[in-house]
This record gives structure tokens, C-alpha cells and sequence, in this order.
């Protein structure tokens, strides 16, 4: 056979496959120690080892075959698959909303590329529809792709972009703007936008997904039209995040942008708002309110945007023995702002005093968050955050650090002025900082704790 017939199989699992003369894309029936397999061959990813043959199986998840254990196989049938959805043109229906989905790349946006066995960026937004029919039944859907990129790949640049193309679509008229992102750094995208673009007439939504577009177990599909809905129907005109509520296919939570976190890598359920609840849960006909205090959908089309970053900025993660070469590296190479993540209530070790004396001398602006994510910061509590206080470093409340990190850039993109960064820090945009937290806007439970097991059992059967 053709060596095409065999994408990225050596070694072993070349052999094997040559030998039963079985080719990729060929529907195989497996006879193993291990029982039975039948399933589509799959490439290989170029750097995979040569002792397992990959299939697809009916259910459509992919599983790994070890070689040693294959007694025969046999190919059935063949048919090279396309992974890649058509694009279709969106129906307009008389009446809906119009949302428009901007789309920047993420997992929303994928497919699998079998060759490297990486998820790549390359559904494009008008291709969706091809994947989700539903979202014709929820509103008059616009596409525009404005990036192709993974959201560790997003910044400055792309805050900016996307803070111009918002205004350009409310300006335009639109009922409410979705924005297609990876969820990696999907919360750093929602911060910037939440300060970059304010009094919105209209629902601003972040989505992306976990699991690609060509798994059984996605999740791309309903956040997509749980996003669409909320951005079409909403009261709700903020920058929010819309992704999974439950791990079941119950409902989504919106999260306000400047208070949601990723919590898991690979759950679906991964953003939880952090020391407070959701705005609202939303499901295909509804979207509930869950915080009585929100921004309302307007008929006008003002909009203000203040499209500013200063990108030498940078986060500190503080650990024990910490050295003071790290604040100085980063003082010395024209940082012009560090957030601090400190332990406890905002500390550091004393070794680090020096370090912070020099770069707050020099004009860098340093600002303290905690790494327990809830709680506030107390600096005046112990000695240690008195006296970084009396240094200069400024305590954020509760702000958690990537919204930190990003309201800093976009301060001092704004101005060099110390104090007037301060004030810009301290003052509340959109709930970054609040007051209190509610009681129940802490809450992390532990498996195999007797209550929390029976409270489980009453709603994971």
C-alpha cells in the first residue's frame, strides 16, 4: 500500500497496520486480548509513539489500541472523513434580535487537527451555524472573525480591537454582541473589556468552550446558544461570561467579567464567580436573574470607550524566600507597575523590602492582592503589611489579581501619575471590588465529608 494510507504511523504500529493491510480513514474490526474494537483508523500526531493504532469509535470517542494486544483486524469499509463543517448562509427571521458573534479563535472555533493531534483555531464564526442550526431559532446571527488565534496569544492589541469593533456593532444598531474566545485566558479578555468598554446599551458575552466541536462530550454547542440568547433576550447590558453551570447540560451561568475565574482545566463547569454569586443562570427561552443589581438593556446607542494599556505590567506570584532580583529584574527593565499576589492577608517575606523600596522610588506603581482568591486584603492586620503600606504598596480589597493586573495596564495607559492611578484602582468600575461578600459567595465543598456527600446524592443520582 501507498505509504498515504498510513499518516504518521511507524515503527510497531506501521507494521501491524500493513500486515492486516488496514488504512487510516478504513473502518477496522479489532480482535485483541482485550476483547473486541471496531472504529475508524485515525492519523497519528507526528510526535506519538509506534505502539498504539487510534480509533474512533461509534460513539465517537477516540481510544488507543496497544499494539501487543492486537491478535487481528480487518478493514471493513473506507472513507478519508472531513472534519471541517461547511459554512452556511444565516436565515433572517422577521422579529428575532440581532446578535452579532465576533469570533477571535478558542475551542468555540475548532477542530482537531489529526496530523499534530493539536486543537487548532479554524472553524470560522459563519461555519458555527453549520454546527448549531438552534442558534437560527434564537436570533438573526452576524459573523465577523477578527482573530484566529488562542487566547494565550490574546493582549493589548486584541483588548483594544475588540473594545472599537463592540462600538462599531452597537453604533450599527445590534441587539446584543457574542464574542467567541478561548477560555484560557477568557477572563483576562472579559476584565479588559469591562473597563475598556462601559455603559453599554446592549449585552456584552464572552464564550468559549472546553471540549472541541468533534467530541460526543462538548460543550461548544450549548454555550453558543446559551450566549446568543442571552445576548439577543438579556435585560442584562454587561460584559459577562457565559459557560456551563452545572457539569450536567441544565442551564449556563452568566458571570460579570471583572469577578470570574477558570477553576478547573478540564471541566466544563470550569468559571465560578469568586467572592460573589453569578448575575443570572440562562437557558435556551430564559434568562434568570440571580443579583438584583445589574445594568439594564437601553434603546439608545452611547457607548463609552476608553481603549488604554500600558503592557509593561506584570503579576508577582509571592512563594517563601522569595529573591529580591525578581521585583528588581522587573524594575530595572522599565517595568512601570507590579500587582503582587501575597500570601494570607497581603504579605511578603522582609527580603523583599529593599527591592520594593527601589522600584517604588523609580515610580512603580505596586499593588497587593491575595492569593486565596476570596477575601479581602489586610494590610494594617500584621507588621508586614503595615510596613509594606508605609512603603507605598497600595492593598486592592478584593479585587482578584488578573482583573488587578488588567485594571493596572489600563490605568496607566491612561496616566503616569501615581495618585491618579491610585484613584483609578481604588474606584470601582463594575463590582471588581465590592463592599462585602455575600455569605454565600464562598463556597468550595469536599468530597467524602458525610454532609456533603448526602447533599451530592440528592442531585448527582
Amino acid at each position: 500500500m501507498n505509504e498515504d494510507f498510513f499518516q504518521g504511523y511507524k515503527g510497531e504500529a506501521l507494521q501491524i497496520l500493513k500486515k492486516f493491510n488496514v488504512r487510516v480513514w478504513g473502518v477496522a474490526e479489532f480482535d485483541t486480548t482485550r476483547g473486541s474494537f471496531k472504529g475508524t483508523v485515525l492519523p497519528r500526531a507526528e510526535n506519538d509513539d509506534d505502539k498504539h493504532i487510534v480509533i474512533k469509535i461509534e460513539t465517537g470517542y477516540n481510544i488507543g489500541i496497544t499494539t501487543s494486544t492486537i491478535r487481528s483486524m480487518k478493514e471493513v469499509s473506507y472513507f478519508k472523513a472531513n472534519y471541517k463543517i461547511p459554512e452556511k448562509e444565516f436565515p433572517v427571521t422577521p422579529n428575532l434580535p440581532r446578535v452579532k458573534l465576533i469570533g477571535t479563535g478558542g475551542t468555540i472555533a475548532s477542530r482537531l487537527d489529526y496530523r499534530t493531534g493539536a486543537v487548532i483555531p479554524a472553524f470560522s464564526p459563519g461555519e458555527l451555524y453549520g454546527a448549531v442550526p438552534e442558534l437560527a431559532e434564537i436570533c438573526n446571527l452576524s459573523t465577523e472573525k477578527v482573530f484566529a488565534v488562542f487566547s494565550e496569544n490574546m493582549g493589548p492589541e486584541q483588548y483594544i480591537a475588540l473594545a472599537y469593533a463592540i462600538r462599531k456593532e452597537i453604533e450599527a444598531g445590534v441587539d446584543g454582541i457574542v464574542i467567541g474566545h478561548g477560555t484560557d485566558t477568557l477572563h483576562h479578555t472579559a476584565a479588559a473589556l469591562s473597563f475598556m468598554v462601559q455603559h453599554s446599551p446592549v449585552p456584552i458575552v464572552l464564550v468559549g468552550s472546553q471540549r472541541s466541536s468533534d467530541r460526543p462530550s462538548s460543550d461548544a454547542a450549548l454555550n453558543l446558544m446559551h450566549a446568543c440568547y442571552a445576548a439577543g433576550h438579556g435585560d442584562i447590558a454587561e460584559v459577562m461570561v457565559c459557560m456551563f453551570g452545572p457539569t450536567s447540560d441544565e442551564y449556563g451561568f452568566l458571570h460579570r467579567g471583572t469577578r470570574v475565574r477558570k477553576m478547573h482545566s478540564s471541566y466544563r463547569s470550569t468559571f465560578r464567580t469568586i467572592g460573589d454569586t453569578p448575575l443570572a443562570t440562562v437557558k435556551r427561552g430564559e434568562v434568570k436573574p440571580i443579583k438584583k443589581l445589574y445594568n439594564h438593556r437601553r434603546k439608545d446607542r452611547s457607548v463609552q470607550i476608553y481603549p488604554f494599556f500600558e503592557d509593561r505590567v506584570s503579576m508577582i506570584y509571592f512563594y517563601p524566600h522569595m529573591h529580591p532580583d525578581t521585583i528588581d529584574a522587573l524594575t530595572d527593565l522599565g517595568y512601570k507597575g507590579i500587582i503582587i499576589i501575597g500570601t494570607g492577608l497581603g504579605h511578603v517575606n522582609k527580603e523583599l523590602y529593599p527591592a520594593i523600596q527601589r522600584a517604588i522610588a523609580k515610580g512603580v506603581a505596586i499593588f497587593m492582592t491575595v492569593q486565596t482568591l476570596w477575601g479581602y486584603v489586610h494590610m494594617y492586620v500584621y507588621d508586614t503589611g503595615r510596613d509594606l503600606m508605609a512603603m507605598g504598596v497600595v492593598p486592592l480589597e478584593n479585587m482578584l489579581p488578573e482583573a488587578a493586573y488588567i485594571k493596572l495596564g489600563w490605568a496607566l495607559g491612561q496616566t503616569s501619575d501615581l495618585e491618579e492611578v491610585k484613584r483609578i484602582m481604588l474606584a470601582p468600575v463594575n463590582e471588581e471590588i465590592t463592599g462585602r461578600e455575600p455569605y454565600n459567595g464562598y463556597l468550595v465543598y469536599q468530597g467524602g465529608v458525610p454532609e456533603v456527600e448526602d447533599f451530592i446524592r440528592k442531585y448527582r443520582k
